[in-house]
């Protein structure tokens, strides 16, 4: 019988690292072969079930990325941008498929991350959930149904640890919404206000970042034009959804082409 597809998941003492390892254990279609942290960090050397609580599982912690991807069929990454452009590098050497989940990356990040696709898949989604994902096509459609008298505000919400704004959500929809208009986001986008602005521009896709207490993730797209208002809302209670597709995202990408995918392309939209 072919043996289950080998898992890295980096950053393992974060929030998603947690969640996604325990996931990865309890799962009948892949196993856990390495789990990553910095180097220094207090779990590097330990046996990661006893980390996180449980009966030991004989994966220990390690800083060590390269023998962890040579193993590896597959790295799931929620971590920084430099160390997913790091990552992207190291996976592609391994021919191992790279599901990103990082947000907050440049243009010269993404331009790397591109890079390493030409030689491994990288499956790269602001948002992992099929439910942000099913928003991201309907804003698309109501945007290019409606004309500029509809200004669009992309209002987001998140926990106070989130360090990154707009979210890569925020700017998946943004995108959307510039792309059912035709336009490029970067020509309209309009975020940051704060004290006399002027008035909104015709045209311009607005972005409110909400930063509070534990907030997994809400997003509402609203379209609003003179005498009515139409809004799309996506609110996300358990990071598990955030998981669960992105361990869907490694499976799927083991028979594909080398080359830069995202959660449309997994959940075939």
């Amino acid at each position: 019988m072919t043996e289950l597809p080998g898992i890295v998941i980096t950053g393992g003492s974060g929030r998603m690292g947690q969640m996604l390892t325990k996931l990865v254990l309890a799962s009948d279609k892949c196993r856990l072969v390495a789990v990553l942290e910095r180097e220094g960090h207090d779990w590097v050397g330990q046996d990661v079930g006893t980390m996180l609580g449980g009966r030991p599982v004989g994966v220990h912690v390690t800083d060590d990325a390269v023998e962890a991807f040579a193993k590896a069929q597959a790295v799931i990454d929620f971590t920084s941008p430099a160390a997913s452009v790091a990552f992207a590098g190291l996976a592609a050497q391994a021919r191992a498929v790279h599901v990103i989940g990082t947000t907050g990356m440049t243009d010269d990040d993404l331009k790397a991350v591109n890079a390493a696709s030409r030689h491994a898949v990288i499956v790269r989604a602001g948002n992992m959930s099929l439910g942000v994902n099913l928003l991201v096509q309907l804003t698309k459609k109501v945007a290019a149904a409606l004309d500029e008298d509809f200004d669009i505000e992309v209002i987001e919400a998140h926990h106070h640890h989130k360090v990154d704004a707009p979210s890569g959500t925020a700017l998946m929809l943004g995108e959307a919404a510039a792309e059912g208009r035709g336009v490029a986001l970067n020509d309209v986008r309009d975020s940051g206000r704060d004290g006399i602005t002027g008035a909104r521009k015709r045209g311009d896709i607005g972005f409110t970042a909400i930063r509070g207490g534990d907030i997994v993730g809400e997003h509402d797209v609203l379209f609003a034009a003179p005498g009515e208002r139409i809004v799309l809302r996506h609110m996300a209670t358990d990071r598990g959804v955030f998981a669960r597709g992105a361990l869907k995202a490694a499976l799927w990408g083991q028979d594909k082409n080398p080359g830069e995918y995202n959660m449309l392309d997994v959940l075939g939209l």
